[in-house]
């Protein structure tokens, strides 16, 4: 059965992601953003999103969380070409980082965001519970 993502259940995802975001950031670098609020709500949305879609196709968890990284290097990398290189607001610098791209998103990043990833999917069938979705079928961990 398709399913369209609700508009409170998309507000209350990003709300709790961008909450989220800022407490991770606060607590790794000592300060934040209001841009990392905006970055972290649209991250658990699409993040979210995927899963949905992904737990309909039945697809493997360890892909799901794959996926969850790439989705948030590749808005990472999007926020900080405008926000960084664009308005040079200076918000963070990976120059400095192995293996970064622009110095705006680094590979040692992307594998933390693919455990991090796990987490955010189950934030997001509890929010998806809450709205009233019946839970999905369990896909297994892994398919070869």
């Amino acid at each position: 059965m398709k399913r369209r993502i609700y508009f409170g259940e998309a507000v209350s995802l990003f709300c709790i992601g961008g909450l989220g975001y800022v407490i991770l950031e606060i607590l790794w670098r000592g300060f934040s953003h209001w841009t990392m609020f905006a970055t972290g709500g649209l991250c658990v949305v699409l993040v979210c999103e995927m899963d949905r879609r992904c737990r309909q196709r039945r697809t493997a968890f360890l892909l799901r969380c794959v996926y969850g990284a790439l989705i948030i290097t590749a808005v990472e990398f999007s926020v900080g070409c405008i926000v960084n290189l664009w308005l040079q607001w200076d918000i963070w610098d990976y120059s400095r980082l192995p293996l970064n791209l622009l110095g705006q998103v680094s590979l040692p990043f992307t594998a933390a965001w693919m455990f991090l990833s796990a987490p955010v999917m189950g934030v997001g069938e509890l929010v998806r519970r809450a709205w009233g979705d019946s839970p999905p079928s369990r896909p297994a961990l892994y398919r070869g």
